[in-house]
């Protein structure tokens, strides 16, 4: 005979799935030029090395020199014309030195019309997020219905699972408020 899954059992699973969700966010987010350097604004971009597609953080040294530029080394100088060639297929809105055996990014001021179009992005993400979470929210709720549950404790079950949903919907909008807060700032 089967064993019944619990509300632990369906917390788990929403908390699992949070984290991937979650996940997903901060790399988005990580990817959106707030006005400062972070070598996380080019360190997934894939470029062209030995036959296959590799990241550029794998293949260079990404530093911050100073809050508005990136320095990237490669380990192998050959590529450097291909990795400068991508960010600018990427259009990063950086200004791209490629030095020979470097590439410099700089990273131009933010106007307050460009922050508040990054603030729409970040938004959109966050939106994104939301929706992923409900739809989190959905799997396990027709989980619980399979369960057969009493009627009481199933209403018990979904209200416990709306608490926990919510509490991770209040988690996204505070990423984004942290976030909006941050690019508004300075």
């Amino acid at each position: 005979m089967e064993t019944k899954l619990e509300l632990k059992d369906f917390i788990e699973i929403i908390n699992s799935k949070s984290n991937h969700i979650f996940q997903k966010l901060e790399r988005n987010l990580s990817k959106i030029n707030i006005g400062r350097a972070n070598p996380q604004l080019v360190s997934y971009l894939k470029v062209e090395y030995y036959d296959s597609l590799t990241p550029i953080g794998e293949i260079a040294a990404i530093s911050v020199p100073s809050p508005q530029q990136l320095l990237i080394k490669p380990y192998d100088q050959n590529v450097t014309k291909k990795i400068a060639s991508t960010i600018v297929a990427h259009k990063l809105d950086v200004q791209i030195q490629n030095e020979g055996h470097q590439v410099r990014l700089i990273l131009p001021e933010l106007t307050t019309q460009k922050r508040q179009e990054l603030v729409k992005s970040i938004k959109k993400f966050d939106e994104e997020a939301k929706v992923e979470i409900r739809q989190v929210r959905q799997e396990v709720n027709k989980l619980v219905k399979k369960e057969e549950y009493s009627e009481d404790e199933e209403r018990r079950i979904l209200i416990e699972l709306q608490k926990q949903i919510d509490k991770k919907i209040q988690e996204v909008d505070k990423v984004l408020s942290e976030k909006s807060a941050n690019l508004m700032s300075f």
